[in-house]
């Protein structure tokens, strides 16, 4: 049987060409892919990142995502340094990826 990452379409980086080919299953492998294990903290960020794009047809910029992140773990981890702790290589290389965005043609998401 295909991983699903087989039987969806991608861009050359890996980015989803159709983010409604998303699912939950699709994000464990394309972090497996990145070789992540996701953390709560980690998936509950994906999942926010889909949860704004369902509402407002668009990501969420970085400074909305800190803004979150304050809201559900304080201070201290709702930080530019705290989100790369994350994601090492970058909020739209990764957490957007992960949660089945485009890859932004702008960069007004990294940190």
């Amino acid at each position: 049987m295909p991983s699903i990452l087989q039987t969806v379409k991608r861009d050359n980086e890996g980015y989803l060409l159709n983010p409604d080919d998303w699912s939950e299953t699709l994000m464990e492998q394309l972090a497996t892919e990145q070789a992540l294990v996701l953390s709560a903290e980690q998936r509950s960020i994906v999942l926010f990142i889909r949860e704004y794009y369902e509402a407002n047809a668009t990501v969420p910029e970085a400074r909305k995502l800190l803004k979150y992140m304050r809201e559900q773990w304080g201070e201290d981890k709702g930080t530019r340094k705290y989100l790369y702790q994350l994601f090492p290589h970058g909020y739209a290389q990764q957490a957007c990826k992960m949660a089945g965005m485009r890859k932004p043609l702008k960069l007004m998401l990294d940190v």
